[in-house]
């Protein structure tokens, strides 16, 4: 479409000029968002909506073209500025069901994000079952040169003890070419990803990309703790995004709507930059995600926190096992001591099956659980406490208490889940328990920091009447966030862990709140480092929670490796550092020190990745921060193969790209360790920087100082 055909043809009302998208309207009254220029029948309805009843216009496995989504055509429109932010609200509807949808379309003006969320209401006079309900569509992506054959498409897989593997291939590989011409027909598939059950990201990340050679990159991210889905494929030689919440194909969800009625998608975020690739387009989504994030003390305090649990006490801790380590996490200078899973077991046949009325074990603490606190608090840190909220065991006699509308049920019977049954926080005699145990720990006993843990996955949710097992999920997590929020808003300095078995959990409908996110349950310290080093594709530096677990039988190499891998988010120490030589502690105790010298640069540093993003078995990695003061680097040269076999054949230096610093005069300084015998080096003119680790299985954290900075790319 020319641009003169354009201006004849569709109207603006929306435009974002960071992005280059703008809404548009044409004669019928269909609603598309696009770019300039882009030729209309490659662009996408505004919103899809699959409801019984009303389908697809062209069947398949994508979740657009949808009969609903064709049909909502222009009502109004109206933007208002909110706290530097703008808010435009395009109102749709559809003449043959009654339906409406206002479409929130939210940016900061200079941004480079697009936040979207729609609001369905039924004006009609019949229900309508709902299937599958947009949040965000897009068409018209293009590589460089107009076509679809330098695009790359980019995600993440994700599992327990290995989150964060970035993945990538062409587009389209993906999405083969297929002749249109020939069949008068697009295809009927996409490139699909989802989540299952409720662990957001038990399989995937909701965050994903295309990129071009010439350093454009579409990025997105989907917020929701109950079921989410994105797609991508071809429409009109062009590629097109859609992003959903949960589904009635993948996550049994349906949503019936009453006339009168309304509801709300999950919210979803759009990311583009025209140069930089995949670095400029995760540094513009950290940027949104500080601006959605709650404030916080923890924002700015980011202590260091020490848990009992990684390769340590391992859930079972006793008075005397604790106090030991209390004295020496105070004396390498934690500020928060958290006593992690097996406080409350006093139970013979194990405590897994049995926990919910979180109270202390009399067996494990003859001088009660307060003592160990005071001696928390005496040492300077504030105590913390593991919880699991969400979890009631099988043997636990609250599971016979309460009352059976206050946990998951399908089919009129109560779930059961790896010896657990699941509370639905919705329900009042759930969140009331919930609250009196944690206003307990919190107001009765002084805990300042409670790690959430959220170890099963329950599956598809719950049924409450005649609700969807999807429908019954998102209402329970909608519940469960307005709970967290609700202890924060009683307990304003109270700091919330986010855990799910490691990162099976770690989405920013959690993380919004949360004022922390644990990235994995990984124990091998050999495996750490691909997923500490992705972390902040996940969640924010100063909100990821990397492991550090020194050990007595470790060498110096080992000790620094575990510990400088954590430096550039928050450091969750663990290990028997009370059994450590003077030389051993006196290593834990200075990456201690360095942390709290750079920490106040982390709260406003952009991600980047100068070798890519890591895949699992790179012997080199590297990570960096580019903050306002200095560029913090992060390199790791692991053995090849297995990840832990010396190879005395490979190589021990890496040179590594770093764009923003070409042309610089660039200090770097080695952080930490002093033991890994690392030596840098710096070539300005090339925008490069040469680290040397003679040995395998070292690592390394580095400052770069620059006078002057090039702005070039």
């Amino acid at each position: 479409m020319t641009a003169a055909v354009e201006a004849a043809e569709v109207s603006r009302l929306w435009s974002h000029p960071e992005l280059g998208l703008h809404a548009v309207m044409d004669a019928t009254g269909a609603v598309r968002l696009g770019r300039p220029g882009q030729d209309w029948a490659g662009l996408v309805p505004l919103v899809e909506v699959t409801a019984t009843g009303h389908g697809r216009m062209w069947s398949g496995e994508r979740f657009i073209e949808t009969a609903i989504g064709d049909r909502l055509s222009y009502l109004s429109h109206e933007t208002v500025q909110d706290g530097g932010r703008e808010r435009t609200t395009i109102r749709l509807a559809d003449s043959t069901t009654g339906l409406t949808a206002d479409v929130t379309l939210e940016a900061r003006p200079g941004s480079g994000f697009l936040r979207a969320r729609v609001r369905l209401a039924n004006e009609g006079g019949t229900a309508l079952r709902l299937e599958s309900v947009s949040t965000l569509t897009l068409g018209g992506i293009v590589d460089v040169d107009g076509g679809l054959g330098d695009l790359t498409l980019h995600w993440a897989d994700n599992d327990w003890l290995a989150e964060c593997r970035w993945r990538q291939d062409a587009f389209r590989n993906r999405v083969v070419p297929l002749s249109r011409s020939a069949h008068g027909h697009e295809g009927r598939g996409c490139f699909e990803r989802y989540s299952q059950g409720s662990w957001s990201t038990g399989r995937h990340l909701p965050v994903a990309g295309l990129t071009d050679s010439a350093g454009r990159a579409w990025l997105w991210q989907i917020e929701s703790s109950a079921g989410w889905r994105f797609e991508t494929g071809e429409r009109e030689g062009a590629a097109y995004v859609a992003l959903f919440g949960p589904d009635d194909a993948h996550h049994q969800w349906h949503h019936t709507l009453a006339p009168g009625e309304e509801f709300h998608t999950v919210p979803a975020v759009l990311v583009h930059t025209e140069s930089g690739g995949l670095d400029a387009a995760f540094g513009e989504l950290t940027d949104y995600r500080r601006s959605i994030r709650r404030d916080h003390p923890d924002r700015l305090a980011l202590p260091v926190i020490y848990n009992d649990y990684m390769n340590t006490l391992m859930g079972d801790p006793t008075t005397e096992r604790l106090l030991p380590l209390i004295e020496a996490a105070g004396a390498a200078g934690a500020e928060v001591f958290v006593i992690d899973a097996g406080w409350y077991d006093d139970d013979a046949q194990g405590w897994w099956d049995a926990v919910g009325a979180w109270e202390p074990a009399a067996r494990r603490f003859p001088g009660g659980l307060p003592e160990v606190l005071d001696a928390i608090r005496a040492h300077g840190m504030t105590p913390g406490l593991w919880l699991e909220p969400e979890v009631v065991g099988v043997r636990s006699p609250l599971a016979g208490t309460l009352p059976p509308e206050a946990f998951f049920r399908r089919g009129g019977l109560r779930v059961t889940e790896h010896g657990r049954h699941h509370l639905d926080l919705r329900h009042p005699a759930a969140r009331a328990h919930l609250d009196e145990v944690v206003d307990r720990l919190v107001g009765e006993w002084g805990v300042g920091y409670l790690k959430l843990d959220y170890n099963i996955n329950i599956g598809p949710g719950t049924e409450n009447g005649s609700e969807s097992p999807g429908a019954g999920l998102l209402g329970h997590h909608r519940a469960h966030l307005d709970w967290m929020a609700a202890l924060l808003d009683r307990h304003p300095d109270l700091v919330l862990e986010n855990c799910g078995s490691g990162g099976l959990r770690m989405d920013y409908a959690q993380l919004a709140v949360a004022q922390l996110q644990s990235t994995s349950d990984q124990q091998d310290l050999l495996r750490y480092p691909p997923i500490a080093a992705a972390a902040a594709t996940a969640v924010l530096p100063e909100q990821a929670a990397v492991w550090a677990y020194p050990q007595p039988d470790h060498t110096l190499d080992e000790i620094a490796f575990t510990l400088t891998g954590a430096l550039l988010g928050r450091v969750h120490l663990s290990g028997f550092i009370n059994l450590m030589s003077e030389e051993q502690a006196g290593l834990v105790r200075s990456a201690i020190s360095v942390y709290k010298e750079l920490r106040p640069e982390l709260g406003g540093a952009r991600p980047f990745w100068p070798v890519g993003l890591p895949a699992w078995e790179d012997a080199w990695l590297a990570h960096g921060l580019r903050g306002q003061g200095a560029t913090f680097l992060t390199v790791w040269r692991r053995a090849p193969g297995d990840a832990g076999t010396p190879d005395p054949s490979a190589d021990t230096d890496r040179t590594l790209t770093i764009p923003h610093l070409r042309g610089a005069h660039v200090q770097p300084t080695v952080l930490y360790p002093t033991t890994a015998d690392a030596a840098v080096k710096w070539d300005a003119d090339a925008g490069q920087l040469t680290v040397s680790l003679p040995r395998e299985n070292t690592a390394v954290l580095l400052r770069l100082s620059s006078a002057v900075v090039d702005p070039s790319p």
